[in-house]
């Protein structure tokens, strides 16, 4: 039996353009090889990763009130049935991409900013999402939502559910105000997942395994500390104890998105009841499989390698 899963956040639309090298010049024009239109934000990729493995989930989101916002809708089907609409423009991400597998977001304001707490409240069934985990994302996009996790928590520890936190990039860096007010949302989480960058910048450590630790002190008892590296795979702790997993080397081709399938996937294992070595494992393969393909899959069997 699968634990119930829910995700909490910014749903928005993702247009792809690129590869772009060197940065164009202003006033000039520039032809992209490829574009791709898709369902995009932390939220929305992995309420998408979860429908592609045929799991059961609940998605607490908005979008605006244009032919954007009935799009979104539209990709996400019956999971999007209870989403709010605002009074505004969706907002739009416009990805850049580079040779080199980076890429550059230019992202609108639009309809997240709207997105508050009796919205989300009101959309999930919290009867039937006890016992199992909500994951809250785009953290730094939703202003009126953020406001107001303390009533999120209360509500999620109510309701028995645990609470899996993937914060992003903070729009303005990490400057003390933003690091406090993290830390104590990691006090009253269940689980968080951050990229190595992340990880490292909140705690202001040197690398990953001293960013874990720290990450792992701040949780509560039992809490599961996970940090994203990429191609070096990922690691965790639980009550000191450590875990890692190694990443395949995988021909890239989309890593727009990586580390919310990873997320995805990582939840979606721990529903099933696999213990973190394996959660680990299972994530790291399915994102490898994600990066790799075109159009992309979420498998969980080891991707194709690369030779070394």
């Amino acid at each position: 039996m699968t634990r119930p899963l829910a995700t909490v956040g910014n749903v928005n639309v993702d247009l792809i353009l690129g590869p772009v090298a060197p940065w164009p010049t202003p006033g000039t024009e520039v032809i992209c090889a490829e574009d791709d239109l898709r369902v995009g934000g932390a939220a929305g990729n992995a309420a998408l990763a979860w429908q592609a493995m045929d799991l059961p989930f609940q998605c607490a989101a908005n979008t605006g009130d244009d032919h954007f916002g009935d799009w979104l809708r539209q990709g996400l089907g019956a999971t999007a049935l209870g989403w709010s609409k605002a009074r505004s423009a969706t907002t739009l991400s416009v990805g850049i991409t580079h040779p080199d597998a980076e890429r550059t977001f230019y992202t609108t304001v639009g309809h997240l900013a709207q997105l508050d707490w009796p919205q989300v409240e009101a959309q999930l069934d919290w009867s039937a999402l006890s016992g199992g985990t909500l994951l809250l994302c785009g953290c730094f996009l939703t202003d009126r939502l953020t406001g107001h996790y303390d009533a999120l928590f209360r509500r999620a520890q109510e309701a028995n559910v645990k609470v899996a936190l993937d914060t992003g990039w903070p729009l303005h860096g990490w400057t003390p105000d933003i690091r406090r007010s993290v830390e104590g949302w990691i006090t009253h989480s269940n689980i968080v997942l951050l990229n190595e960058i992340e990880a490292i910048n909140l705690t202001q450590t040197q690398e990953a395994t001293a960013a874990l630790s720290a990450l792992s002190r701040r949780l509560p008892q039992d809490g599961i500390a996970v940090i994203k590296r990429g191609p070096h795979g990922a690691i965790a702790m639980q009550n000191r104890a450590t875990y890692s997993a190694a990443a395949p080397k995988v021909a890239v081709k989309d890593t727009i998105g990586a580390g919310d399938v990873f997320n995805a996937a990582f939840l979606a294992a721990f529903a099933r009841g696999f213990d973190i070595k394996a959660a680990l494992n299972s994530a790291v393969r399915v994102a490898s499989t994600a990066i790799s393909t075109h159009p992309r899959a979420y498998s969980e069997t080891t991707p194709q390698e690369v030779p070394a």
